[in-house]
């Protein structure tokens, strides 16, 4: 098949005048009216990226100013010899794409594994859900003491905005195994187009949103890797 973490920010300047006063003068001198600061440059939140207050637990607006708008989702030419319906990530270039009919795609930016994270190879999405809980893998407990008290045996983490699947998750597997990695929403806008995570692939909350209402159960997940890190195979 044929098929970063620096995030760029616009500088925001506040202009403001300069005063310079003479000496001592026979009359008094009349002050120059103070002139304006300059106006702080506004973000403009684009309608897909608005607050979604009808949501189970109520969505904010994106923090646009976190995330460089190369990883705005976008429809854009993908051609590819994958089947319409194929989600492709590409893992150097912190992309996902949702493969359309006529060699197009959309296309989100996404956050992806670490060093040492990091997979790649061909699963499939097992199922969905909307807001889900969040159960860390017993070795991940190991890793983080504190998460204990979301293990499985204590039944996870329920939904809501801190939850670190975020709004929506789809869950993937290989075969019939799970392999505990999962696409999944957040709130952290910095952390897109990063090698952030423990495996899992996220997206913007409004994204994943997005990708849960148009991905079907059993869909192909092909995993791009990364040459310059370590990575795990599935499949």
């Amino acid at each position: 098949m044929k098929p970063p973490i620096s995030i760029s920010r616009r500088a925001m300047l506040v202009g403001a005048g300069s005063l310079a006063l003479s000496g001592c003068m026979s009359a008094p001198a009349r002050m120059p009216a103070a002139q304006p600061a300059s106006p702080t440059p506004k973000f403009v939140v684009p309608l897909m990226y608005a607050a979604m207050p009808d949501e189970q637990f109520p969505i904010p607006e994106v923090k646009i100013s976190q995330i460089d708008q190369r990883f705005w989702r976008t429809e854009v030419d993908y051609p590819t010899d994958e089947v319409p319906g194929t989600l492709v990530v590409d893992t150097p270039a912190k992309y996902l794409y949702h493969v359309q009919k006529g060699g197009r795609a959309t296309r989100y930016g996404i956050g992806v594994g670490r060093d040492g994270f990091a997979w790649s190879g061909s699963a499939r999405v097992a199922y969905k859900r909307k807001w889900p809980r969040w159960t860390p893998p017993d070795e991940m407990v190991a890793r983080q003491p504190a998460l204990e008290p979301y293990s499985i045996a204590n039944g996870g983490m329920g939904p809501g905005l801190t939850n670190p699947l975020g709004s929506r998750a789809l869950y993937i597997h290989e075969g019939n195994r799970d392999t505990i990695y999962r696409l999944h929403g957040t709130q952290e806008a910095f952390s897109i187009g990063k090698a952030v995570s423990s495996g899992c692939i996220r997206l913007l909350n409004h994204d994943i949103i997005h990708l849960h209402d148009q991905v079907r159960d059993g869909s192909k997940l092909v995993v791009i890797p990364d040459p310059t890190m370590a990575h795990l195979l599935v499949g």
